[in-house]
């Protein structure tokens, strides 16, 4: 088995496209005269840069906070044990519920932005789906967002005070 067929999906593109573009490049130096070379290489470096560096490995969306009562779940209904200790669970929002498999999935997830500058914590947390959105007991911060995470679960990423916040999170 050779290194290409070793490589996972998104890396067998990103070689492809590398391959393409190191060995067509010259077709591209020649078709283009008012180009000096010297730009072409930085061209063709910010290229190789962009498909192999990405900033982001996870999905982004938007986190609201709630509070108590937290019984029933749409998840297991009134069983207490369905909450992790330390209190780092989540109700999925309808772009993650998935017809109700997100039940018990986790997630990593970090505070990117928010509307007042400050807000987020530098952190990153583990958290547990235990419940929906859309059915939740209680009234969260903000409604329609990706997440809406335990009032423990926001103060270790942001500002508690805060209603909303920008989050990168990818399931674990």
């Amino acid at each position: 088995m050779n290194f290409v067929s070793k490589a996972i999906p998104n890396q067998r593109i990103q070689l492809i496209i590398f391959f393409f573009l190191f060995f067509f490049r010259g077709i591209f130096i020649r078709a283009d005269i008012f180009i000096s070379s010297m730009h072409q290489s930085l061209v063709f470096l910010c290229l190789l840069a962009a498909i192999f560096f990405h900033h982001s490995r996870g999905d982004v969306g938007t986190a609201a906070r709630y509070g108590p009562p937290f019984l029933p779940t749409a998840c297991n209904g009134n069983d207490q044990s369905q909450f992790p200790s330390g209190n780092l669970f989540a109700a999925a929002g309808e772009g993650i519920w998935d017809n109700g498999a997100s039940c018990g999935r986790q997630y990593k997830l970090r505070c990117i932005s928010a509307a007042v500058s400050g807000t987020c914590i530098n952190n990153t947390i583990q958290i547990k789906i235990v419940d929906r959105a859309q059915s939740l007991v209680s009234t969260p911060s903000l409604k329609g967002t990706t997440i809406v995470l335990s009032n423990t679960a926001f103060a270790a990423i942001a500002n508690p005070s805060a209603t909303v916040v920008n989050v990168e999170y990818i399931q674990v």
